[in-house]
């Protein structure tokens, strides 16, 4: 998800440069002055609140701001991304901002600064002032709402300076030679925002098969729990032996066993484009689990896809690869296939409802031929893929 701030004094042109990126990234625009606004218009109780602070050219309260920009978030739970202008304006804003996407399980891409000097901004809103027919736009208001944004705003830059989010942008010139300058710094970030697949499904659903297409497709890590704790019971390390006959059971593996590989292979990776993770989480404290490793990198989950087969097709899947190269310690036996499919059934599910409140979870029909069920993911994969970038 693509959430951009847009930073600058007033009359540095946020309004203006807003409404071209909205409409190159598809985003959903909030503006805390024109929301403002129309709640006085709308004679809302939020409106009254606001009206004389706006007045007077000083900062709404927090509390209020909270709710519009709350209201506005959770009323586009589809949206491929946001657009902030006004906002955040304060430091406890930002940490405000914050909280509001790490509920959406995302967080700002970049924050743009459009640099203007004092002069130029007061003589821009001097000229709006002319034909805006704002009640706020008097000379004596422009100056306290720039005197506020310099005691008040400013030191938010520094915030996300230390997070490497802030990014300066001379805003004096055409129109369209700044724009080009915001939409090099963001395809620029876009580039750094990681896609992390989760692969869901039943034992012999074919998720080995599809996560591989996935990696070489979007050129991804591949990230396989069940493939990394083989290679460590067959170099009979540490791990190894202590999982062996966990592992060939088809049963859980110890969760900080799971959590020590998967953050050793992501180290090795740092200039990955994203990873697979297939085999993991297989329960609802691994999905919290892979949630704060993501974290740690500044990531997430992009998106889940659950490939559905017939309970009778799963079973004559592994029956089959268990007689093949293929096969898993767990796959020899008809009675660890049952169990591991019933295990699945008991503590895997959640995950999926866990995802699927998140709105990331994409169902696929597993049956058919390996290019068949890839035919059907590749759509659904293209779209998740250009919402994540």
């Amino acid at each position: 998800m693509l959430n951009i701030a847009l930073f600058g004094t007033p009359g540095a042109g946020k309004g203006t440069q807003s409404e071209l990126l909205m409409k190159k990234y598809n985003l959903v625009y909030i503006a805390t002055g024109d929301i403002l606004r129309q709640e006085i218009a709308d004679g809302s109780e939020l409106g009254l609140a606001a009206k004389s602070i706006i007045e007077a050219g000083g900062l709404v309260s927090d509390e209020i701001i909270v709710q519009i920009i709350e209201k506005k978030i959770t009323t586009n739970p589809d949206a491929a991304g946001f657009l902030f202008d006004g906002f955040p304006r304060t430091l406890v804003q930002a940490y405000i901002l914050e909280g509001l996407l790490l509920k959406m399980h995302t967080s700002l891409t970049c924050l743009l600064s459009l640099e203007v000097s004092p002069e130029e901004s007061l003589k821009r809103l001097l000229n709006r002032a002319k034909t805006s027919g704002r009640r706020d736009d008097t000379e004596a208001v422009i100056k306290n709402r720039l005197k506020e944004y310099q005691e008040k705003t400013a030191p938010v830059a520094s915030f996300y300076q230390d997070n490497g989010l802030y990014f300066p942008i001379e805003g004096e010139g055409p129109i369209e030679e700044i724009n080009l300058k915001l939409e090099e710094v963001i395809e620029k970030e876009l580039r750094k925002v990681l896609f992390n697949v989760v692969l869901l499904g039943y034992p012999g659903a074919g998720r080995g098969t599809q996560a591989r297409n996935l990696a070489e497709e979007y050129n991804l890590v591949y990230l396989s729990t069940g493939e990394m704790l083989k290679e460590e019971i067959g170099k009979k390390s540490k791990v190894g032996m202590k999982v062996q006959d966990i592992f060939n059971m088809g049963d859980l593996v110890p969760d900080e066993v799971v959590i020590k590989l998967i953050e050793k292979h992501i180290k090795r990776n740092p200039e990955a484009n994203g990873f697979i993770f297939k085999g993991f989480p297989r329960t609802l404290v691994q999905a919290y689990i892979l949630d704060g490793l993501l974290r740690r990198i500044n990531s997430s989950v992009s998106f889940c896809l659950d490939i559905q087969c017939p309970t009778l097709e799963l079973i004559k899947r592994l029956d089959a690869r268990g007689k093949t190269e293929r096969r898993m310690s767990y796959d020899m036996e008809t009675t660890t296939i049952v169990h591991r499919l019933e295990q699945h059934e008991k503590v895997c599910v959640p995950v999926v409802d866990y995802y699927e409140k998140q709105g990331k979870v994409i169902s696929i029909d597993g049956e058919g031929e390996p290019e068949e069920v890839w035919n059907r993911i590749v759509g659904p994969a293209e779209v998740a893929w250009r919402k994540a970038r």
